[in-house]
């Protein structure tokens, strides 16, 4: 006879339709979240971040310099998080680079204020981070070490994160206004907050 628990537990592993979907809202989301920083001349933390700062020195997109930026990220990513975690950060990545890339002939904002572009776009980050971590992927970068220490250490990925986002966007008082980075940083700490709140260990199962 078979225990009731065992004949009562569902699966957990998601569908492939599950994780096209949850890859494909959360780069949307988090282009989205790009788009808005670009156009009141924000920026975020991490690769996504790097990109931000180069784009804004050199002119180059952001798509092609955030894709780019990644490519190292990879080989670590195999070894550490795994072939399924590696596809999937590959396809979200490239995804969000071809969006921001097409963005503007899509659609465009007329009026956005830096804070609700921060808060706003912060939000969409974590959301999006979020899609991608409870389907085993991510956008990268910074992104791929946070999970990877929360996984192996159990620190917060929110934490980890936070430290290197804020890293990254205090290199900007090099490059852009000082209110600018201002608000980048409290649109990487409302996305740093929202990820160590609803992304804690042991509270999902990573399939």
């Amino acid at each position: 006879m078979h225990h009731p628990a065992t004949t009562a537990m569902p699966s957990l592993r998601h569908s492939h339709f599950e994780d096209a979907q949850a890859i494909f809202a959360g780069t949307l989301f988090v282009s989205l979240a790009l788009i808005l920083f670009n156009q009141v001349g924000l920026l975020t933390g991490g690769a996504a971040g790097l990109a931000f700062l180069l784009h804004y020195v050199t002119g180059i997109s952001f798509g092609k310099l955030f894709f780019l930026i990644n490519l190292p990220f990879y080989g670590f990513a195999w070894m550490r998080m795994g072939r399924e975690f590696t596809i999937k950060t590959f396809v979200a990545i490239s995804l969000l680079s071809a969006m921001t890339e097409w963005s503007p002939a899509l659609f465009a904002i007329d009026r956005l204020h830096p804070a609700y572009a921060a808060v706003l776009g912060g939000l969409l980050l974590g959301a999006g981070c979020l899609f991608l971590a409870r389907h085993r992927g991510s956008l990268g970068g910074a992104t791929i070490v946070s999970l990877y220490m929360q996984e192996k250490h159990g620190w917060r990925a929110g934490k980890v994160q936070m430290c290197i986002d804020c890293s990254i966007v205090a290199l900007a008082f090099l490059v852009i206004e000082p209110s600018r980075v201002l608000y980048s940083v409290l649109a990487a700490v409302v996305m740093s907050v929202f990820l160590a709140v609803n992304h804690k260990p042991g509270r999902y199962v990573a399939m």
